[in-house]
């Protein structure tokens, strides 16, 4: 069966504002978002693409935009079971503020049960990606063969939740995954089990140093901002 090539879109402007953005519209690249998206054709370049698939918000096309242009064969398909989580009522909301929130504490702790006001449970996200996941891969099978590399476009929660799908990790535990934006992560996937073989690989070990202030124990919905 085929790999899967997992790519967080760039740093965007929500990122560097503090907000979670979900599905409001304008969430654009921020300049150094626009820096790590034109590195990725170089990134990427060894491998043999045969079919991309992104989200349909402007973040993850904005990332994609470059290697798309490097790579004009390259077909580009949109999905919308790989966008963002549906967060509803928390949309466009600043995380600070909705770290006083109670259900807060569910989702970092049982997300599973986790279900956002107006919008939707994480457990619906999960399953609804794994399907496009799994649906691709058949498709990509089928048409370029069960040694295919393709690539997803996505988001930090969906991509977080696709690698607990992967290795058997109930999504209660998925907060302890982090993928930064622009990181890549493959799965490769075999008729009995798939394998991680990279995760939230960015090239870069800044984010990894001390920072001025301590780091969160929560992780963040939505997925970190990575080095500054």
């Amino acid at each position: 069966m085929p790999t899967l090539i997992l790519v967080r879109h760039g740093r965007s402007t929500a990122n560097t504002a503090g907000l979670l953005a979900g599905w409001t519209p304008g969430v654009a690249l921020d300049e150094h978002g626009a820096r790590q998206a034109a590195a990725l054709p170089g990134r990427l370049a060894a491998l043999p693409l045969a079919e991309a698939v992104t989200s349909p918000l402007q973040r993850c096309w904005e990332t994609l935009a470059p290697l798309a242009a490097a790579r004009p064969d390259l077909t580009v398909h949109t999905d919308d079971r790989i966008g963002e989580c549906h967060y509803g009522d928390w949309s466009g909301r600043k995380l600070a503020e909705l770290s006083d929130e109670p259900l807060m504490e569910v989702v970092q702790q049982h997300p599973s049960a986790a279900v956002f006001p107006g919008g939707e449970s994480l457990r619906a996200m999960q399953t609804r990606a794994a399907e496009a996941v799994r649906e691709w891969n058949a498709r990509v099978e089928r048409d370029h063969g069960p040694d295919a590399v393709y690539l997803m476009c996505s988001h930090g929660d969906i991509i977080k939740s696709l690698v607990a799908d992967a290795i058997g990790l109930h999504l209660d535990l998925f907060q302890r995954i982090s993928v930064e934006p622009c990181s890549i992560t493959a799965i490769r996937y075999t008729r009995l089990r798939p394998f991680l073989v990279r995760l939230g690989d960015t090239g870069d070990f800044a984010s990894l140093a001390p920072r001025a202030e301590p780091a969160s124990e929560d992780a963040q919905v939505g997925g970190d901002t990575g080095a500054p």
